[in-house]
């Protein structure tokens, strides 16, 4: 099923992109096919969300420049959210095709995409956290310190990698019932955020 799905080794390959886009300005033209397409841009889209919000933490430029950050951060945020909904519809299609109807009403909390989501953010982790280990203006217990936490999420990260792949041989096996979750995400929405449609009425008002 991982084979399938192009899931299997996430650790590695997760890495080898973060790397590849932090020494290329962060063009998204690697690893095609070594991956799942879906969960590679996912793991694109927490790649340019990580420092748009290192951005939104500087105090030396203009609160102008920060709403500027804090709007992309809202648009990254929901397409990062597509994306996990668009990698469970995926693998739940997959699961169908050879997955007879578990009789089973057992579900799992996190969804197969939430956690290819946390995966991607731990590597995350563990790029920024190994570079910061190798800086050279660190004294030696700020190396150790961060040499140690580096190890603990590589840790974190493997039970996740393994836990997905448990997960998913659960809904193989008919053990556990897939099912889809929606974000329904109001914050991005005119419609549904309250800051946004009473400022939508009060300018139709004004212009009435």
């Amino acid at each position: 099923m991982l084979n399938t799905l192009k899931l299997t080794d996430l650790e590695s390959a997760f890495d080898r992109a973060i790397a590849h886009w932090h020494d290329n300005d962060a063009t998204f033209d690697v690893l095609q096919g070594a991956v799942n397409p879906i969960a590679l841009e996912l793991a694109w889209r927490n790649f340019l969300l990580w420092h748009e919000e290192d951005k939104a933490r500087r105090t030396d430029i203009d609160d102008s420049a920060i709403a500027t950050v804090k709007r992309a951060i809202d648009r990254l945020n929901q397409q990062r959210n597509d994306l996990i909904e668009k990698l469970d519809e995926a693998i739940l299609a997959e699961l169908s095709k050879s997955v007879p109807e578990p009789a089973t009403e057992a579900i799992n909390s996190e969804t197969p995409g939430s956690i290819v989501d946390r995966i991607s953010i731990m590597s995350l982790k563990v790029y920024h956290m190994d570079e910061d280990s190798r800086r050279d203006d660190i004294d030696d217990d700020h190396r150790q310190r961060s040499r140690h936490r580096l190890a603990v999420l590589r840790l974190q990260r493997h039970d996740l990698n393994v836990a997905l792949g448990q997960l998913l041989d659960d809904y193989l096996a008919g053990t556990k019932r897939m099912k889809l979750y929606k974000q329904f995400k109001m914050y991005n929405d005119p419609a549904l955020n309250p800051e946004l449609y009473r400022q939508k009425h009060t300018v139709a008002g004004r212009t009435e």
